[in-house]
């Protein structure tokens, strides 16, 4: 007869081998809408139309979409416009919210409470309820809109709550204040304590917020369709709405277009990832 310890030896196999099956199932279902898109982008639109789960279309093999795609886009400047307000919101919102974080933890003043408090606040409201006023009082009233400086700005404005209440767990956890002191003795200054000791120590935390925020700022549509009117300044995911005809649609050139705007978002994620799981493991030996 079967005892105890190899019944529950077998069960435990039999459930590990189930949370395998279960995890499978379900980075299949999440990875297949990228699949889709590389298989296809590689087809003629007749190839797509007809079997879009064919490996290789009935016409053969394309790469013609691609050149297409950033020709009927104008991609590289997009993309330019695209870079130029990730690369400006982000690095502005890191560097602001970390030094408001700094500031909201190393102080027991009622203000910064209040800042604070303010700034959780703020997060649960939809950008849609700030959407029209928004837009009237840049465009009607004070006439800012279509520059690349209102959209980093008002990116920065929309992102820097979550960045900021980021950054203060992560000083609060992370960041002794025994070694801001022996700095301190050290003579290094306030200025200097925060960018050679604390800044550094909030690595993981940065690279969490640079994708973040980089992501959203690269995908987002909405804000930056509200603000830049002009063809110029349009961003990748403004550019792409020119393969949406009123009769049909180009689906080859819509999927080279979304590969060729994941693709730096992809890079900058491989590159940050190892600094996530530096800071997870250095939490977890500590």
């Amino acid at each position: 007869m079967e005892t105890l310890n190899e019944k529950a030896a077998r069960n435990a196999k039999i459930a590990a081998v189930l949370k395998i099956i279960l995890l499978v199932v379900l980075f299949v279902l999440f990875i297949f809408p990228f699949v889709l898109v590389i298989i296809n982008v590689f087809k003629v639109k007749a190839d797509i139309t007809t079997n879009p789960l064919a490996l290789v279309g009935e016409r053969g093999f394309t790469m013609q979409n691609f050149p297409n795609a950033m020709k009927k886009m104008n991609f590289w400047r997009s993309f330019g416009n695209s870079a130029i307000i990730t690369i400006c919101s982000t690095i502005i919102t890191i560097l602001l919210a970390a030094m408001a974080a700094y500031v909201i933890v190393r102080n027991n003043w009622k203000a910064c409470g209040a800042l604070f408090g303010l700034m959780v606040a703020s997060m649960v409201i939809p950008f849609q309820v700030l959407m029209i006023p928004l837009v009237s009082l840049y465009g009607g009233i004070l006439n800012l809109l279509s520059h690349r400086a209102t959209l980093i700005f008002m990116h920065v404005g929309f992102s820097l709550s979550m960045a900021t209440f980021m950054f203060h767990g992560a000083i609060n956890t992370n960041v002794p204040i025994a070694l801001e002191e022996a700095a301190k003795i050290d003579g290094c200054t306030r200025w200097q304590t925060f960018w050679k000791i604390v800044f550094p120590l909030i690595k993981p935390t940065i690279a969490t917020v640079a994708i973040i925020d980089a992501m959203a700022f690269w995908n987002d549509y909405l804000l930056p369709s509200l603000v830049l009117a002009k063809k110029e300044l349009y961003t990748i995911p403004i550019a792409t709405q020119v393969f949406y005809g009123t009769y049909s649609t180009d689906i080859g050139l819509v999927m080279a277009a979304l590969l060729l705007a994941m693709l730096p978002i992809l890079i900058l994620y491989l590159f940050l990832q190892r600094f996530i799981v530096e800071g997870v493991t250095s939490g977890a030996v500590k």
